[in-house]
């Protein structure tokens, strides 16, 4: 799926069009290539260290650890948490999204928080994948690629948090830090993902 039309609203949005939205500079409603590239520019270095100190301890188990990332990214992932994104609900048999370009919309949207199942599961798979290979770090005795590999997804993930997690649209991912007064803005020009969130639980909102 090519990244969505600027010009255009997104397609839970009610707005006639995307003039003058008072949260254009709050939430990326849009994403754009240079997104894309932000992301694996952040991303890529910290799979790369840990891939590296995975072979050294053999191909099968870096084939066994692509094997989870590519299940929990490419699957799991978005079941549990994309397809609550309002991005999701965009015409495609993919996404188009920065994070997970290209992964297959298997489920249908569903608008609202993520269950608290769906939380764990969500939590507990990035455990697994960037946990993975610190076992293979220790075993190896690569005590210095540990430490890069500690440093790299450090920054990843404050990068994230602060220009990525800050702005974006899916405010059912657990990392998402969208102000509660542009998210009430947001769901009243999309009022289909407004009302879903209000009408949920309170544990789970």
């Amino acid at each position: 799926m090519a990244f969505l039309d600027p010009s255009r609203p997104i397609a839970t949005c009610e707005a006639p069009s995307c003039d003058g939205c008072p949260v254009a500079d709050s939430v990326h409603c849009h994403f754009r290539p240079v997104e894309l590239g932000h992301f694996l520019l952040i991303c890529v270095p910290g799979f790369l260290v840990g891939g590296a100190g995975v072979l050294a301890v053999g191909l099968g188990p870096l084939l066994v650890w692509l094997g989870l990332i590519v299940a929990f990214f490419g699957f799991v992932e978005i079941r549990v948490m994309c397809s609550h994104c309002p991005h999701y609900a965009e015409e495609g048999a993919t996404l188009g999204c920065w994070a997970n370009h290209g992964s297959p919309k298997l489920w249908r949207y569903r608008p609202g928080p993520m269950s608290t199942a769906e939380t764990v599961v969500f939590i507990g798979g990035l455990v697994v994948v960037w946990g993975y290979p610190l076992g293979f770090f220790v075993a190896g005795g690569l005590w210095s690629l540990l430490g890069l590999y500690v440093l790299v997804n450090a920054g990843f993930f404050a990068t994230l948090k602060m220009f990525l997690c800050s702005q974006c649209m899916n405010f059912a991912c657990p990392l998402n830090s969208v102000p509660q007064h542009v998210r009430s803005v947001f769901w009243e020009r999309n009022p289909r993902v407004g009302t879903a969130w209000k009408s949920a639980p309170p544990r789970n909102r």
